[in-house]
């Protein structure tokens, strides 16, 4: 198995770990109720995990009620050819960041069909437009330096930028906004889903959330069964908390949607669309996750907030980077997400990596045992082999 590092690895790593690390500790100090509330989230997703077909169907109902329409993938050739018969050909595409659409190959796929798609989150953007693979749950440009992002926009886009953070994210703000504008379906994933009302909630930053799901006259919502909570009180605390823990709080945005867009301006009766989109669809993958929520381990994955702090804190992690992992899912968590979507066979050659420091444990939100986990993998894994 290939274990090197990417190129500058070492220098992209420490400058992201200068920073994230000492932000997560300083905001969990400053607002201490969010350790509690991640105990209290891991609670409601425990309770969807034991019932995922039961909360599943309430989403269903839920979103139908709203006026958007729900669809439910067993693979993930299954949710490609779904989004594919809403999005069509010759289409402009925005996504905003999205692991599952990584996990499932949805951009490509939307591409071979002949659709002109752009990814809207700047790390992703970056990786789209470098041709890679991400390399953190989180930010999935974290392999590459200032100087090299630099290198990248001048040979793939023509566009010349200094190595300076604000002036490449500047450039790309002016790229992607004319996409934006120009865009017919807006394909968005979710931190969380309100069973009890169809909601969707997204916590970002950058604002490209925000305009993927509101400019477009079609938003696609795109993720895993996962992502369901019991109400849109526990939707609110998964943004919260996911956004605290790795290292952006407050978030600049929260964004809720509930259905494509409504007015009830003319005598309080509600009607869509209003100025937004004219369509909703939840498509929501399994893709192993139902099937993993019954293994008396791997079980427990499946709380995952997709935080990443368990890389930042994971020796392993450090020093071979993406490596360690399949992308999108990289790190600590990523093991046994690789083994869930991808089975034990994808995940192992990963698994045997971990030196097993116990560090992602200590300092996961939702208490998972990662280290428990991986050495499951990694028993999994040389006993499918000694088989052989």
């Amino acid at each position: 198995m290939e274990v090197s590092p990417p190129p500058n690895w070492n220098i992209a790593i420490e400058r992201a770990k200068s920073s994230n690390i000492p932000s997560v500790y300083e905001i969990l100090r400053r607002h201490p109720y969010l350790i509690d509330l991640a105990k209290e989230l891991r609670k409601a997703k425990e309770e969807v995990i034991r019932n995922f077909d039961y909360y599943i169907d309430l989403t269903r109902k839920s979103v139908e009620r709203i006026g958007g329409r729900f669809y439910l993938a067993e693979r993930p050739e299954d949710a490609r050819e779904i989004v594919g018969k809403i999005v069509g050909t010759g289409k402009i595409v925005v996504m905003s960041k999205n692991n599952v659409a990584t996990e499932t190959g949805l951009r490509q796929y939307l591409q071979s069909l002949g659709n002109e798609v752009w990814e809207t989150d700047l790390g992703e953007f970056l990786i789209q437009i470098a041709n890679e693979e991400p390399s953190h749950i989180l930010a999935p440009a974290l392999h590459m330096t200032k100087e090299r992002i630099a290198q990248v926009m001048k040979e793939r886009l023509g566009i010349d930028v200094p190595p300076d953070p604000v002036a490449i994210a500047q450039r790309a703000r002016e790229f992607l906004r004319d996409k934006f504008l120009r865009a017919h379906v807006g394909i968005t994933g979710a931190n969380a889903i309100a069973a009890d009302t169809g909601a969707v909630l997204l916590v970002e930053n950058e604002g490209n959330i925000r305009m993927t799901s509101i400019l477009p006259a079609v938003h696609i919502v795109y993720d895993g069964i996962e992502k369901i909570v019991p109400t849109l009180y526990h939707a609110m605390i998964e943004t919260l908390v996911q956004a605290a823990y790795a290292g952006l709080y407050p978030p600049t945005y929260v964004n809720l949607t509930a259905g494509p867009s409504s007015t009830a301006d003319v005598e309080m009766f509600r009607v869509s669309p209003a100025q937004g989109p004219k369509e909703f669809h939840m498509v929501l993958i399994d893709n192993g996750r139902r099937r993993a929520a019954k293994d008396p381990v791997l079980w427990e994955i499946l709380l995952c907030i997709r935080c990443g702090r368990c890389s930042m804190h994971c020796p392993t992690y450090w020093a071979v980077g993406p490596r360690f992992g399949k992308p999108p899912y990289t790190g600590p968590m990523g093991i046994p997400w690789t083994a869930v979507t991808r089975g034990i066979m994808e995940a192992g050659p990963a698994a045997m990596l971990c030196t097993h420091s116990g560090n992602c444990k200590e300092v996961c939100p939702m208490g998972i045992d990662l280290p428990k986990l991986i050495l499951h993998i990694k028993s999994e894994y040389l006993r499918q082999v000694l088989k052989r």
